[in-house]
């Protein structure tokens, strides 16, 4: 755990925003330095329509226009510690996330409670329900073309959004003291709401991934899109 730990805080710099994951993937091109295997991986992913290589998310030792601090480190903790791993991914996340809202959004008095809440629901849930959920759909629907995807983003957002939406006001209403029958009521009135926004950005966001991603890589690519979301709500909202 506290490998992982450490190897989360080299990656600390990708989840600012999602540009540096599209920097890992279509940085500019070394010049006589890149070898031959990112064509191969490329080749390798359409032969076979698997999920479990990514040509987002290419090898480090061989990623264009140089590697992500740390995202060597990153693997290797995925590979050793898959699931502690990925709920710190989903604590940096939802911490930086609630940190830019915050500042950006709401505004006034830093909410400390609020900011540990969540970042520790990133850890507790996010995180390890997300491994082992994903983990189970690739297994289930192992292809990458269209019908595949489809199925997957329909699975995520039909079945998966409404249980995750359903334990997370749950969650919050635990953390705040209130009865169960608060938080039934709050789940009955504002599910559907919670739902309906997510239906506006993540089937886009996921059909990317299940293409695209590599499951090992799905959390950290979802915590920085879920970032550089926030940060595009805050400039939307600081319009005047």
């Amino acid at each position: 755990f506290f490998y992982s730990f450490v190897t989360m805080t080299k990656l600390f710099t990708v989840l600012l925003a999602s540009s540096c994951l599209a920097v890992s993937a279509f940085g500019p091109t070394a010049s006589k330095t890149r070898t031959s295997s990112s064509p191969a991986l490329v080749s390798g992913l359409r032969k076979t329509g698997t999920a479990d290589s990514s040509v987002l998310f290419r090898d480090a030792s061989v990623t264009r226009g140089g590697a992500v601090p740390g995202w060597a480190a990153y693997n290797d903790a995925l590979d050793k510690s898959p699931l502690p791993t990925k709920a710190l991914t989903s604590l940096f996340g939802w911490a930086l996330g609630d940190l830019l809202a915050q500042i950006f959004i709401t505004g006034g008095a830093f909410d400390m409670k609020r900011f540990i809440t969540l970042s520790i629901f990133g850890l507790i849930y996010h995180g390890p329900s997300g491994h082992f959920f994903y983990n189970w759909l690739d297994s289930k629907i192992e292809g990458t073309g269209g019908k595949d995807v489809f199925m997957k983003v329909a699975i995520d957002q039909v079945l998966w959004c409404p249980i995750f939406m359903t334990v997370f006001f749950t969650y919050l209403g635990l953390v705040n003291g209130d009865s169960l029958a608060t938080i039934g009521t709050k789940i009955k009135t504002d599910l559907l709401t919670a739902c309906q926004g997510s239906w506006k950005v993540w089937p886009f966001v996921h059909a990317i991934n299940f293409k695209f991603i590599s499951t090992k890589h799905r959390l950290v690519f979802i915590n920085g899109v879920q970032i550089a979301f926030n940060m595009f709500l805050s400039l939307i909202g600081s319009k005047k």
